[in-house]
This record gives structure tokens, C-alpha cells and sequence, in this order.
């Protein structure tokens, strides 16, 4: 049987700040890909909250990885977004880690997935702030981050339609008001699963 392996690339949303390790995102999509009866091993995780594009560059530069991954998903941007940092400088920092994801697949694109940005706007944490101006800047960052997927061939994954809708709810949120729970990173896994499903 083949063992496949998986590299997940991102911020907190990727490691699930503030929930049990077992129930971020990528943990969670590995759990669902075994269960469909596929060998996997843990996933490996290079993130850290508050990274931003640049950031996590540097410490994939940085970290002892295997050459190639059977697997690898990218969900990156918010902190850009939240530090004030403008779309251009993204778009290229953005790309210049997709290219690297895409390496890091054996050059196999179709082998890797963008998970789009959530919109933390919504969310409790956001009080007091500008919620629409998140929201469309959110949205600006995602629209790059899907037409780079589409020009690069690689996956897109929407999940900030779900995440918006849940961003309230305190089910599907972390203690800190901010971050999601367990509970809406499985929405996020079922639908990396499906797509690594097809990918594989």
C-alpha cells in the first residue's frame, strides 16, 4: 500500500490556534483521508500565528523537509491583510509560495490546494473595527489568491463562504473569539479531502 504524505503551509488558521492539535485542519483531513481507506502519514505543518507571506517564505527556507510531498495545501494572507499590507506586495509574495508548494508537490499542481483566507471580520474579535472594509479586502486577497491557483493550475478551495456564516456562532469558534473551532475546521477538511481525493 502507498503511504502518502501531506505538507500543509500557513498561520494560525493551519495550525488551529487555540484548539487541540488533533483538530486542525490538516489533522482532521488526514483523519477523513485514512478513514476512506487511504494510508497516509501525519501531516507535517510549517506555520505559525501571525505569519505573514513573507514570513512563512522564510521559514520554509529555514525547515528540514522531505524533497517532494504527494500533498501540499497553502492558506496564507490574512496577517498581510490585517498589517495593513497592500494587494501588489501579496500577489507576488503569494505566488512566489505557490511556485514553492508546487515544488514541493514534484511540480505536480494539480496535487495542490489553496485554501482561500477566512474573513476574521465577522467574527466577535472584530468589534469596534470596520467589518466592511475587512471584508472587502478580504475578498480582494482572495480573488488573487484564486486566480494565481487557476494560473499556476493548481486547487482552490473556498472556504470563507462557510466560515462567514459561522464566524458569530460560538460552536464554531475558539475560546478567543477569533480563530475557529474544531467544529468548522471538519467543514474545511471535508472539503480538502474531497479535492485530495480527486488530486490523488
Amino acid at each position: 500500500m502507498i503511504n502518502y504524505s501531506y505538507l500543509a503551509l500557513g498561520d494560525s488558521y493551519t495550525i488551529g490556534e487555540q484548539v487541540p492539535f488533533a483538530e486542525n485542519f490538516p489533522n482532521q483531513t488526514v483523519q477523513i483521508l485514512r478513514r476512506s481507506g487511504l494510508a497516509f502519514y501525519a501531516a507535517e505543518i510549517i506555520a505559525k500565528t501571525g505569519w505573514t507571506t513573507d514570513e512563512l517564505s522564510n521559514a520554509i527556507e529555514n525547515t528540514t523537509t522531505l524533497e517532494n510531498y504527494d500533498i501540499v495545501s497553502l492558506l496564507i494572507g490574512v496577517n498581510n491583510q490585517y498589517r495593513g499590507r497592500s494587494a501588489t506586495e501579496f500577489k507576488i509574495e503569494f505566488e512566489h509560495l505557490l511556485q514553492k508548494a508546487i515544488q514541493f508537490s514534484g511540480n505536480r499542481p494539480y496535487r495542490v490546494v489553496v485554501l482561500s483566507i477566512p474573513d476574521w471580520g465577522v467574527t466577535p474579535f472584530a468589534e469596534g473595527r470596520d467589518r466592511k472594509q475587512v471584508a472587502e479586502e478580504i475578498d480582494v486577497y482572495n480573488d488573487i489568491c484564486k486566480k494565481s491557483a487557476a494560473a499556476f493550475k493548481a486547487n482552490f478551495i473556498n472556504i470563507t463562504i462557510s466560515q462567514r456564516d459561522d464566524g458569530n456562532k460560538t460552536a464554531f469558534l475558539a475560546p478567543d473569539g477569533l480563530h475557529p473551532s474544531g467544529k468548522e475546521y471538519k467543514k474545511w477538511a471535508a472539503e480538502l479531502a474531497d479535492a485530495i481525493l480527486k488530486a490523488l
